[in-house]
């Protein structure tokens, strides 16, 4: 009988100094929580029983200070590459816009000339039959399609419009006192 209360208060006094033992709880780079009896960097007290060791809140901190610069060059990383991302768009949107009025041009010149001409390597014209440019032009009207999504309206009835002289507006004499531009 004796054996066995000492054996049941054995127990009972392993159950409470697990009990009283640290628990600390701390997230991985997975976010996943893990819980522990023993302190590890970044980790904090759910559960205390006893003191804390001495410098593991300067420990603590420096592993926050560790967490806090790798979640800033993450952040800064994501804004690099969104950046990156923006120029791209603006680039293929460029392109696409020069493409677009390349196209155009294209095909408003082919539906205002009444003959259309292919130029062989030594610079001699070679005018189409009108079955060709016929042919020419339609591939020229999808060109615009594809590239710009729709074909700019051709009215062959429409004046041509004059051009307009471009006003040249000259450029004027600098205010300088020229004693005060040549002292030193």
């Amino acid at each position: 009988m004796l054996r066995r209360i000492s054996f049941t208060a054995l127990i009972l006094a392993g159950a409470f100094t697990l009990a009283r033992a640290d628990v600390y709880r701390w997230i991985d780079e997975h976010g996943q929580a893990h819980y522990s009896d023993q302190w590890v960097p970044g980790s904090e007290v759910i559960r205390t029983g006893k003191a804390h060791p001495a410098g593991a809140e300067a420990a603590a901190q420096s592993a926050d200070l560790r967490t806090l610069t790798a979640g800033a060059n993450r952040a800064s990383a994501e804004v690099s590459n969104q950046e990156n991302a923006r120029a791209v768009q603006q680039d293929v949107a460029r392109t696409r816009d020069a493409q677009c009025k390349a196209a155009k041009d294209r095909y408003l010149q082919a539906i205002e000339s009444r003959r259309i001409y292919k130029e062989d390597k030594g610079g001699n014209r070679t005018y189409m039959s009108d079955e060709d440019a016929d042919a020419y032009r339609e591939m020229a009207r999808k060109a615009v399609q594809d590239r710009c999504g729709s074909v700019p309206e051709f009215n062959p009835n429409a004046p041509i419009p004059e051009p307009q002289p471009i006003e040249v507006k000259p450029i004027p004499e600098p205010k300088v006192n020229p004693a005060e531009a040549t002292s030193p």
